[in-house]
């Protein structure tokens, strides 16, 4: 088992999301976030006065996935996100050690 954290720009997020659930992903959660990297941020002018934005708006995709379709969700998020520019985002992989569903008590693959 696998867990997928994906950082990418907001504006994919739907698109991402539904090519999830065309791969058969439905559980994820999605958490707002800001951040900052290579990009640097930027300035915005609002009301005559200069503001330095540092830390960028991001989308937070976090899901715990099967080995077997692993490769294949971390391949669809590369490419649905992908703009080309700087501040894409990044993807975080790690190995689960294990799932527990609440309500039930299940445990690994079953629990995803």
């Amino acid at each position: 088992m696998i867990k997928i954290e994906a950082i990418i720009q907001p504006l994919k997020l739907d698109v991402v999301k539904e090519a999830l659930a065309a791969l058969g992903i439905a559980g994820m959660t999605v958490t707002d976030v800001h951040g900052c990297g290579r990009q640097k941020g930027r300035v915005e002018v609002r009301q005559r006065a200069e503001y330095e934005i540092t830390f960028m708006p991001k989308v937070k995709i976090e899901m715990a996935v099967c080995d077997a379709v692993a490769g294949k969700a971390i391949t669809l998020i590369q490419e649905k996100a992908r703009t080309g520019k700087i501040g894409d985002g990044k993807i975080l992989i790690s190995k689960l050690e294990d799932v527990i569903r609440i309500r039930t008590g299940e445990k690994g693959e079953v629990a995803i």
